[in-house]
């Protein structure tokens, strides 16, 4: 393995090939729902083919060998020689497994672990025709001279070796002095000299007729025009221009790429095959075709070519070359570096428009306002530079149903929207592992296996729907089957067992807080444990890795209906509008997506329902919370004001009042993580550095209730 390869060749290879990987995966899952559709087929044979020709250079020799042989099974179903069934893509998706193990290995600098032997055998198998009555193609050797039924499948299937190619010129060559040499049990006669003669070492246009004859039959050349009248007027209006008769021998690089497109179809190259599906080029020029053109006979001929070659063949290449040119590829960690320098440009913006409103200095407003301009549009571009869309991860998830689902031998339909919504980088990659359990657990858990969904009156196959949609400046994620629910009082009587509850809490706990139940470690409603699930592991690490990422979870269910799991992440975890605010002498920060309203309120006005204090607003009745003397150091025994701020905060259905000394205004912060000794602090998400300065501590809405509420 060539693993001492150029770096920069290396580097190319795995992004382009994790790229294809990533894309088969999922066309993979989409042919099993739409067996017969040859773009598709060809799409696939293409991916594995491009992976196989990219570790090929490399001298990858395990990666290429387990490519090729899927390579060839997609050969045979493009040519509808066999049909997809779910055992021949069970075998085909173990294959992929094993190339991105490999492929792995390899981004690892390893060298990558050959397939099973078992794996190949039956990936070989499966590359063979169904019906006897379709037998393979193989390549043609220098012995056997290919009937005219044998050319059109030759470009799909039989292509010629290396070895082979060199044969046939050796054999050709040898006529050249010897007159007449036998290839094989066939006489070829010597092809005659252009007029003129060549001491050149190139093989001449007639000796590569001759060759073309012996791989496709006499007068077989795919593609090859007739000299028909069209030719002849061609000829005659070509100026006559004349050429030495050396050159007269040579085709040139333009035509040898379109008699290569005409053999192996268009961009293919070796190996490649003809695209099933397209009609075989008429062996008559129009102008719509692309007929490779003819070997040179004469200089006339040549120049007739040279002038009726179709313009098509070249451009798109020259055409598209442009839009390559137009991205670079830039290490994550720049990103990231420069994510970082303009947050803390942010916080200086922040500070010089807060020295600036304190001056009277008509110019100095002009620059900070300027500055705040410019500040706002850099942040949002390179903003942009990390977003991606989040079908990066559910990309895989009809692989992971589909395997699930026959594992356990269920029926479900995995339905996805939103997929081009895009968040920040960072996120796309956390939430791929928390949205795996969360899927693995509706098909698991949620979806009823067919026969109790007929029972049932549903359909026999369940659906999983996983959306995405932006809010404001938060996603919304949600993972929605139409199972069977989930039973509260279960949930109770599992939270018991488990010693998490006793009988008289546990009867206490509303729906809602049963159903989050199954977040706590080491709960698990299954009764027996499989290779699935039933261990209680899982659903908890999604919790903590949601909350890392300042998001929400919320669980609705219905039990016969099914169950709804929404998740509310920010859009980036770097920047974040909040509202400032002051309790006592004091700065913090309440994240903008959580205030609802803002009002000032008699404190000598509110009422207490069922042992708290509330206030009523427009009919509306919310629970009052004097968060000072949950935050600030003292404040619990001082006397409270009779006149307040309040903000109204939402957390996910829920709606509080917030007791506030002092609204400061909103402001952009940079989170930055609190330090060892204060993380895991709750009610608190990070900590900025305000205008002024100072250090302000960003509350986490939901935690800070449900430590202290």
């Amino acid at each position: 393995m060539a693993l001492d390869a150029d770096e920069e060749i290396l580097q190319d290879f795995l992004v382009e090939a994790g790229e294809i990987l990533e894309k088969l995966s999922e066309q993979l899952v989409d042919l099993e729902q739409h067996p017969d559709d040859s773009d598709l087929l060809n799409a696939i044979f293409r991916g594995f083919h491009t992976v196989k020709g990219g570790a090929g250079f490399l001298q990858l020799e395990a990666l290429v060998n387990c490519c090729h042989s899927a390579e060839n099974v997609f050969d045979i179903l493009r040519n509808h020689k066999r049909k997809v069934t779910p055992d021949l893509m069970d075998v085909v998706l173990e294959a992929l497994d094993n190339v991105n193990a490999m492929f792995e290995e390899v981004r690892n600098r390893e060298e990558p672990t050959p397939a099973p032997d078992e794996l190949i055998e039956a990936l070989d198998a499966l590359a063979k025709p169904e019906s006897e009555d379709a037998p393979a193609v193989e390549a043609p050797t220098p012995a056997q001279e290919p009937s005219s039924a044998d050319v059109g499948q030759q470009g799909d299937q039989g292509d010629i070796t290396d070895e082979e190619f060199e044969q046939l010129l050796d054999a050709l060559a040898d006529e050249k002095s010897d007159g007449q040499k036998p290839v094989g049990n066939e006489q070829v006669s010597t092809p005659a000299e252009p007029a003129g003669g060549s001491d050149s070492d190139e093989i001449t246009d007639d000796e590569f007729e001759a060759l073309l004859d012996q791989l496709h039959g006499k007068g077989q050349f795919a593609g090859a025009p007739a000299e028909d009248e069209t030719t002849k007027a061609d000829t005659d209006t070509s100026g006559g221009s004349e050429k030495s008769a050396g050159d007269a021998d040579l085709i040139s690089d333009d035509e040898f790429e379109n008699l290569l497109d005409e053999l192996h179809g268009k961009g293919a190259g070796p190996s490649a095959g003809a695209v099933a599906g397209e009609p075989k080029p008429s062996p008559a020029p129009s102008s719509k075709a692309e007929p490779a053109p003819e070997p040179k006979k004469a200089e006339a001929k040549a120049e007739s070519k040279a002038a009726a070659k179709p313009a098509s063949a070249p451009a798109p290449a020259r055409e598209a070359a442009p839009a390559g040119e137009t991205t670079v590829r830039v290490d994550t960690k720049r990103l990231d570096d420069i994510m970082n320098m303009v947050g803390e440009l942010v916080l200086v913006r922040n500070r010089l428009q807060r020295l600036g409103s304190e001056s009277e200095d008509e110019h100095m407003h002009k620059a900070v306002a300027n500055l705040d301009v410019v500040t706002t549009d850099l942040q949002a571009a390179v903003m942009q530079t990390r977003m991606q869309p989040i079908k990066k991860v559910f990309g895989r998830f009809p692989r992971v149903v589909r395997d699930l689902a026959r594992s356990l031998k269920k029926e479900v339909n995995l339905v996805m929207h939103g997929e081009e919504t895009d968040l920040d980088k960072n996120l796309v990659e956390a939430l791929a592992d928390p949205l795996v359990h969360l899927v693995r657990n509706s098909v698991d858990h949620g979806v009823e296996a067919p026969d109790v969904r007929e029972k049932a009156g549903k359909p026999r196959a369940g659906t999983v729907t996983l959306s995405a949609e932006q809010e404001g400046d938060h996603i919304l994620l949600s993972i929605v089957d139409d199972g069977a629910g989930m039973d509260p009082n279960v949930l109770r009587r599992k939270a018991v067992e488990k010693g998490l509850y006793d009988q008289d809490a546990a009867d206490r706990l509303t729906d809602n807080e049963c159903f989050n139940l199954i977040f706590a470690a080491g709960f698990s409603t299954k009764d027996q444990i499989s290779d699935v699930s039933g261990r209680g592991v899982g659903m908890d690490v999604v919790k903590t890795k949601i909350g890392q990422l300042n998001g929400q979870i919320n669980i609705m269910s219905e039990q016969g209906k099914g169950t709804s799991i929404i998740i509310k992440v920010p859009l980036t975890l770097a920047i974040m509008p909040t509202l400032m605010i002051m309790l006592g002498d004091q700065s913090f920060a309440l994240p903008l997506v959580n205030v609802v309203e803002i009002f000032h309120l008699d404190l000598t006005k509110t009422n207490i329902v069922d042992g708290k204090e509330c206030i009523v607003v427009r009919d509306k009745v919310f629970p009052l919370f004097h968060i000072k003397r949950w935050l600030v150091h003292g404040a619990a025994g001082q006397a409270e004001p009779e006149n307040a701020h309040v903000v109204i905060v939402a957390m996910g259905t829920k709606q509080v009042g917030f007791v506030v000394d002092q609204l400061i205004g909103q402001e952009e912060v940079v989170i930055k993580p609190l330090g060892r000794a204060l993380q895991g602090t709750p009610g608190m998400a990070g900590a900025t550095i305000t205008g002024d300065g100072r250090i302000a501590l960003i509350i986490d809405v939901p935690s800070l209730l449900q430590h202290y509420g």
